[in-house]
């Protein structure tokens, strides 16, 4: 995503989800993928969602494998990450902390002026950067 001014552009929205191979080759292919975003948009900042605590522990540690290769790819890269808790990127976008997938799908469409909603798990991650956006013109105004 890019900002200039209070215009906000959706610049890619791929969803990294590996599903062959072994364990280890499918975070190989999530880091080597990071670099590729990393090395292309050259970005000041990744924003990520911290990570929450669920029901399902293979799941979670998954999710944390996974999180864990990000951050590895950006710290490579030098690229600083922005972390937010569900309830702060909802805060951002919908105005409560408690809003619903839904909401948050409607409100990314339409800050960043795309045709229809995107999948759930890009709509999150593009509301963290939203977030990020938002915070940064918050704390730091131009």
């Amino acid at each position: 995503m890019r900002a200039q001014g209070a215009r906000l552009a959706c610049l890619d929205q791929r969803v990294i989800t590996p599903r062959e191979g072994t364990r280890e080759a499918r975070l190989a292919a999530i880091f080597r993928e990071m670099q590729t975003i990393l090395a292309r948009f050259a970005p000041t900042l990744v924003a990520m969602e911290d990570g929450f605590v669920g029901r399902n522990a293979r799941a979670a540690l998954a999710l944390g494998e996974a999180r864990g290769v990000v951050l590895a790819a950006c710290a490579a890269a030098g690229v600083p990450v922005a972390r937010f808790s569900p309830a702060e990127i909802k805060l951002a976008l919908v105005g409560h902390g408690q809003a619903g997938k839904e909401q948050v799908q409607f409100m990314v469409r339409a800050l960043l002026g795309l045709r229809e909603a995107p999948p759930p798990d890009a709509a999150d991650a593009l509301a963290a950067a939203i977030c990020a956006i938002h915070h940064r013109t918050v704390e730091h105004p131009a």
